[in-house]
């Protein structure tokens, strides 16, 4: 198969215009000028999308396919009033609705030119629905316990699932990773267990830690939403007292108390950090997930990603919850959190290039498979997709990487596809799942969550 465009854009190198890709078995097997590919291969079907830039699948860091169905639900609230709400809108959900929520993200995933997503999930819902819909995955068992007591018994869970999951998914798309909660929900004890048992199955971590000022203070002082007071009534059960001021930051917090002993460690959010929490995460080779988007509308701040990026640390992007961010769009990620970081650093001044590279190479770096994907290469893997650069609002397109950035959202994807399988086309599905049936549940879980 040739995919031709206007523009190919393989990240790594120089866009390359009026240029096509050649993919056989699911691989990058040449990229050249299109005339010539053509005269190279004149048996090969031709996929020419026209005025449009072909480049690598978005990687998204950082999603919860199983809240695509709260999108909307939650508006205009801070973090900590979202976390409770969205806690209550959890309580109404069964598995079958988990899992119609978490195919529902997989879908404007795919449809926003998404190929590899990074998903935190106790249900396993997006484990499943990555396995069945085509989509690259690394999907990290959430293990939580607030009473030392149940530590055990939340481990050995979360071992007892990791094990099934791997049985069920094609391991040379779907990853299976281990996640900590977050520290106002966790003994610390976890963070060790949970990097033993990475070390003992060789498991990707990943982990959201110093994301919001409540947290950030939660653990410095003992003081904030999720402190003692508000826990009580909830957690009879834990020691008395379940928590007190530990005055250090929530990074060198979860440093002490071994989260990042494992070999491939991913921090998400990393808001509110010191310069000396930085180093740490250098030392450590942490890679960090910035999620521009969803800090701005839950009012958690904004991530210092000059400071990440000046440090040598692998960084990439993520979505976060649809529930906070109400879409999955890595496009309009990528600009916003430019522009953020444009308005609010004096030192660095963030260019089109560097937070496409995030989106893309960066992410794969960040997850340890920048030798499978990530960028347009011969060898790597055909997660490729194609954004349209035709209409009025784009022109003119001289700059194609600044066209991309600064002009497209979700719907200007034309072809979305992981290991050379086409599994989207603009308005046209090609899927193991029936849309619209899953459409009408969603709409049926949607009603219910609002009574």
């Amino acid at each position: 198969m040739l995919i031709c465009a206007q523009y190919i854009l393989p990240v790594t190198s120089e866009p390359l215009r009026n240029g096509a890709i050649l993919v056989r078995d699911g691989v990058i097997r040449d990229i050249g000028d299109v005339d010539m590919l053509r005269l190279r291969y004149p048996e090969e079907e031709v996929l020419d999308y026209g005025v449009s830039a072909v480049m690598p699948g978005l990687i998204d860091l950082h999603t919860r396919m199983e809240n695509s169905v709260m999108r909307g639900l939650l508006s205009d609230v801070p973090y900590a009033t979202w976390l409770m709400a969205l806690a209550e809108k959890a309580s109404a959900m069964e598995m079958a609705d988990w899992f119609d929520s978490a195919i529902l993200g997989g879908l404007d995933a795919l449809s926003s030119g998404i190929t590899t997503v990074a998903d935190i999930t106790a249900t396993g819902a997006a484990c499943t629905a990555a396995q069945k819909l085509g989509l690259r995955a690394v999907i990290y068992r959430e293990v939580g316990a607030m009473d030392k007591n149940r530590v055990d018994y939340a481990v050995h869970s979360a071992q007892k699932d990791i094990l099934h999951w791997r049985e069920e998914v094609d391991s040379s798309r779907v990853t299976i990773g281990v996640a900590p909660a977050p520290v106002f929900t966790n003994h610390p004890s976890v963070f060790a267990r949970v990097s033993d048992l990475a070390c003992k199955e060789g498991l990707p971590v990943a982990m959201r830690l110093a994301g919001s000022r409540e947290e950030f203070n939660f653990v410095m002082y003992g003081s904030s939403p999720f402190a003692v007071h508000t826990m009580d009534a909830k957690r009879g059960y834990v020691e008395i007292p379940p928590w007190l001021p530990t005055g250090v930051t929530p990074v060198r917090y979860a440093l002490n108390w071994g989260a990042f002993d494992a070999p491939n460690v991913m921090v998400v959010h990393a808001v509110h950090v010191t310069d000396e929490d930085v180093k740490k995460l250098r030392e450590h080779n942490v890679s960090v997930c910035v999620c521009p988007r969803a800090n701005s509308q839950l009012g958690m701040g904004v991530a210092p990603l000059d400071e990440f990026l000046r440090a040598g640390l692998r960084v990439g992007l993520g979505t976060d919850s649809p529930a906070a961010t109400d879409t999955t769009d890595m496009l309009t990620e990528m600009r916003l959190g430019m522009l953020l970081q444009r308005s609010v650093n004096t030192r660095r001044f963030l260019d089109t290039s560097t937070i496409l590279e995030l989106a893309t190479i960066g992410g794969a770096r960040a997850l340890g498979l920048e030798d499978k994907i990530g960028s347009l290469e011969i060898g790597k893997r055909a997660d490729i997709i194609a954004v349209d650069l035709s209409s009025s609002h784009q022109a003119p397109t001289g700059n194609p990487v600044s066209a991309v950035v600064n002009t497209t959202t979700a719907a200007d994807v034309l072809l979305t596809m992981v290991d050379g399988r086409i599994l989207y086309e603009k308005n046209k599905w090609h899927v193991d799942v029936e849309v619209a049936k899953n459409i009408a549940r969603v709409i049926e879980i949607r009603s219910k969550l609002r009574a």
